[in-house]
């Protein structure tokens, strides 16, 4: 549906520590994606690996836990670890748990309504 770059502040709860960053909104990315530097910075905690496929094709990243917040509005969310993105990247899933919906005409961020079908 589209991109939109917005600020987002990724935290470390267990350790307070937190990192503001520019981000691309994606709605045809599934999960989050920071940057290595963040995730070392943050000591967040790693929780495995998963395989994506990207650009370049089938590859495998480490997945890490922590909260993403955006407009005021925060969820805990798994996600992944990139040695080539310098941004971070949010995907439909902690879109979708914080709320928010991509609105294509003024292409910024809006709260969304979930669908319980």
């Amino acid at each position: 549906m589209g991109y939109v770059w917005v600020d987002v502040t990724v935290k470390n709860p267990a350790t307070n520590k937190s990192a503001l960053l520019k981000a691309l909104v994606d709605t045809e990315a599934t999960y989050t994606v920071i940057p290595r530097k963040v995730f070392e910075e943050l000591q967040l905690p790693l929780r495995g690996k998963r395989k994506v496929r990207t650009a370049r094709g089938i590859i495998e990243l480490d997945v890490c836990e922590g909260v993403v917040e955006i407009m005021g509005k925060s969820t805990p969310t798994s996600m992944l670890v990139s040695d080539d993105l310098d941004f971070a990247l949010i995907g439909i899933t902690t879109l979708e748990l914080l709320g928010f919906e991509v609105d294509p005409v003024t292409r910024e961020l809006r709260e969304s309504i979930a669908l319980l079908l």
